[in-house]
C-alpha cells in the first residue's frame, strides 16, 4: 500500500487538542451570564443577563416554529440565536440609544468574535463565526430567520412581509418619546433601507453615506426624549 499512515499518537494528540479547545470555549462562554442588559425580567425584579436573553429567544423559536407560516430550519435558527450575543463577553452589551457606547461598537465586536470563536478548532470556529456574521447582517425572509425580539421595549418597529414588499408599524411609549422623535427615526431607517437596496455589499455602518460622527448624531437624536434608566 502506497503512503504512510499517521502515527497513532499524533491522531490521539489531534483529537485531544480539538476536545480541549471545545471545552475551553464552553468554559469561556459561561462568562455571558455575567453580562447585564438594559432590559428587565418580565416581573421587573432585575435586569436580565445576555445568556438568559439568548436562551429565552431560542426557547421561543422552538415553541413558536409552527406559527411561522412557512418551513423553518430550526437548527439554523437556534444556532444563530445561541451565538448572536457571544461577542458581548468582551464587547459588552451596547444600548441602542447610547451614542458614546456605539462609537467603535462594530470594531469591538469583530475583535471579540475573532477571539471567542477562535478558541474552537478552526473549522468549528469558522462555522459559528459565519452564523454570528449572518445574524449581524440580518435576513430578508422575516418569518424564517432568527431576529432579536420578544421583549417589552419602549420603542419597536414591527415589520410584516407582504407580496409587494414590507410594511412597518412603529410601536412606542408616548410617555418617553415625542412623535417628532419617532418620525426622525422612521426617516433615518428609510434612508438606511434605501442604501441597503442600492448597495447591498456595503457595510451597515456606511449605508448612510455619512461618517461616524454623522451616524452618532442620528443615534444621539433618538435619545432626545428618552428618560434616564
Amino acid at each position: 500500500m502506497d503512503g504512510a499512515a499517521a502515527p497513532i499518537g499524533s491522531v490521539h494528540d489531534s483529537a485531544d487538542d480539538a476536545l480541549a479547545r471545545r471545552l475551553a470555549f464552553i468554559v469561556e462562554v459561561d462568562r455571558l451570564k455575567g453580562v447585564l442588559r438594559r432590559t428587565r425580567l418580565l416581573d421587573g425584579s432585575r435586569h436580565e443577563n445576555s445568556a438568559e436573553h439568548s436562551w429565552h429567544l431560542a426557547l421561543m423559536a422552538v415553541v413558536l416554529a409552527d406559527a411561522a407560516g412557512a418551513p423553518v430550519d430550526l437548527v439554523r435558527v437556534l444556532t444563530l440565536l445561541l451565538v448572536h450575543d457571544l461577542v458581548e463577553i468582551d464587547a459588552g452589551d451596547t444600548f441602542a440609544f447610547d451614542a458614546a457606547g456605539n462609537l467603535g461598537k462594530v470594531d469591538r465586536e469583530r475583535l471579540a468574535a475573532q477571539r471567542v470563536f477562535g478558541l474552537l478548532p478552526e473549522d468549528e470556529g469558522a462555522r459559528l463565526r459565519d452564523a454570528w456574521e449572518e445574524f449581524e447582517a440580518g435576513g430578508l425572509r422575516l418569518g424564517l430567520l432568527a431576529a432579536d425580539g420578544g421583549e417589552r421595549c419602549d420603542v419597536a418597529l414591527r415589520l410584516t412581509e407582504r407580496p409587494g414588499g414590507l410594511s412597518g408599524l412603529w410601536d412606542y411609549n408616548a410617555e418617553m418619546f415625542e412623535p417628532g422623535t419617532i418620525g426622525r427615526m422612521a426617516r433615518d431607517y428609510e434612508k438606511l433601507l434605501a442604501g441597503a437596496v442600492a448597495e447591498p455589499e456595503r457595510p451597515l455602518n456606511q449605508l448612510w453615506g455619512a461618517n461616524e460622527e454623522e451616524a452618532m448624531r442620528v443615534i444621539a437624536g433618538f435619545n432626545d426624549d428618552l428618560e434616564s434608566l
